[in-house]
């Protein structure tokens, strides 16, 4: 069969990467893609947002299933086109994905559908924000209601802090439309974990758990990114975690999809906090996320392929979803400067040590060829050095000695990640 996957990050490397393993799977197809992509697909240039070519693309090339990597298109109504063309496509339709698109949308669910999470309201004004924000509790969150790149969201220590940024997303605008409304959310502290889901509409079935790394620098210092490591299997996502959250979080918020007229097909992302209380909602995504995929992906047994059909098909419940008893971590690679400002265009080396590798693998984020064929850096985050071993510990000194062989130009990460399991 021949299969279309859009986006062009570490995510969509790492889809790529599973779809190719597939022995379904005779041709795949990735629009935009990148330079790692490009060794298991054919890279197209479309962008993600260009449904009607993507739809004429698929048409011509008797596409058989399309798989949507990214948030903006699923939110944007990509899945809708696809279906009024006939075509089949893996991901949530528009009325779903708002499930991420909107930070007030899952908000208002979750409080009427009693699945837990911190308390919050949705301001309209920056007049209203700071109105609120008079009697709040400090430290307090601040929420951009859209989409901004997993970045729209400022923790604020003090009034001040809070009053700059109520400008910053709703006057200044620096995530667009996305700060038109913002939810302001109470603090929660705990542990954070990532457990991520395939659901059919009425059916969920859970991946392995995983860690995200969101601030750029050691130690968790610094700006908030778009994810700079992961590993998987959380230690901290114990049984009992695991069965109050499918009892109170999990089930309960597809329920509640298809309650509101709005089935979800596609992947969740339950983005959690361990608090005192218990664990808590965070965020939802409608998709893998950057870098859970690369973490979670190389620990599936199943053949990727069967498990997107069967969620389109509503038929879930027949597939046994199985990981192996083993560890993944990845270490990002990013452009120093990165998540502000960076340049582009250096050429990489050591790509080819993790050639025919089973147990390391270099996912590209933001790669391409340039002039004369080499692949050049074309992003903040770079690439993501990924190994998997029976434990967490092997895994990370896998992960970090294969850094090592990987050399570019203003080349930056961290060197804490996983720094939580020792403390388990």
């Amino acid at each position: 069969m021949k299969v279309l996957i859009v986006g062009g990050g570490g995510r969509e490397h790492a889809i790529a990467w599973a779809v190719a393993k597939s022995p379904r799977v005779d041709k795949i197809y990735c629009a935009p893609g990148n330079a790692g992509i490009a060794e298991v697909a054919e890279c197209v240039p479309i962008g993600p947002m260009e449904f009607d070519k993507l739809v004429d693309f698929a048409k011509e090339k008797e596409i058989d299933l399309t798989v949507v990597g990214m948030d903006d298109p699923l939110v944007g109504g990509i899945v809708d086109k696809f279906e009024e063309a006939g075509l089949r496509v893996f991901g949530p339709r528009k009325n779903a994905a708002i499930l991420e698109g909107s930070k007030a949308f899952s908000k208002d669910l979750m409080k009427k559908y009693h699945i837990p999470t911190a308390g919050y309201t949705t301001v309209h004004s920056p007049e209203e924000a700071r109105e609120y924000l008079k009697t709040a509790r400090f430290p307090i969150v601040l929420k951009a209601d859209g989409l901004a790149l997993g970045k729209g969201v400022l923790i604020c220590n003090t009034p001040e802090e809070a009053d700059a940024g109520v400008k910053e997303l709703m006057e200044d605008k620096k995530f667009g439309h996305s700060g038109d409304n913002i939810v302001i959310e109470e603090f929660m502290t705990g542990r954070e974990i990532s457990v991520l889901s395939f659901v059919d509409g009425k059916t969920i079935k859970l991946m392995s758990s995983a860690m995200d790394h969101k601030r750029a620098g050691d130690g968790d210092t610094g700006l908030n990114t778009g994810g700079m490591g992961n590993f998987s299997p959380s230690p901290f996502y114990t049984k009992d975690v695991d069965a109050f959250c499918r009892k109170y979080i999990f089930q309960p918020t597809v329920d509640a999809m298809a309650a509101e007229g709005r089935p979800f097909k596609g992947v969740i992302f339950f983005g959690l906090m361990l608090t005192e209380d218990g664990p808590k909602v965070l965020e939802y995504n409608a998709r893998f996320g950057d870098p859970e995929a690369q973490v979670v992906l190389p620990r599936m047994k199943n053949d990727i392929v069967d498990v997107f059909e069967a969620c389109i098909d509503g038929t879930l419940d027949q597939i046994d979803l199985q990981f192996e008893d083993n560890a993944c971590l990845c270490v990002v690679l990013a452009s120093d400067g990165y998540p502000v400002s960076y340049e582009k265009g250096f050429p990489i080396h050591g790509l080819e040590t993790f050639r025919d590798k089973t147990d390391e693998f270099v996912f590209h984020a933001g790669t391409k060829f340039d002039d004369k064929g080499e692949i050049v850096t074309n992003g903040g985050r770079v690439l993501a050095v990924t190994a998997v071993a029976p434990t967490l510990k092997e895994a990370r000194s896998k992960a970090y000695a294969a850094t090592e062989r990987v050399t570019f130009e203003n080349k930056y990460m961290r060197h804490d990640i996983g720094h939580a399991i020792d403390e388990v």
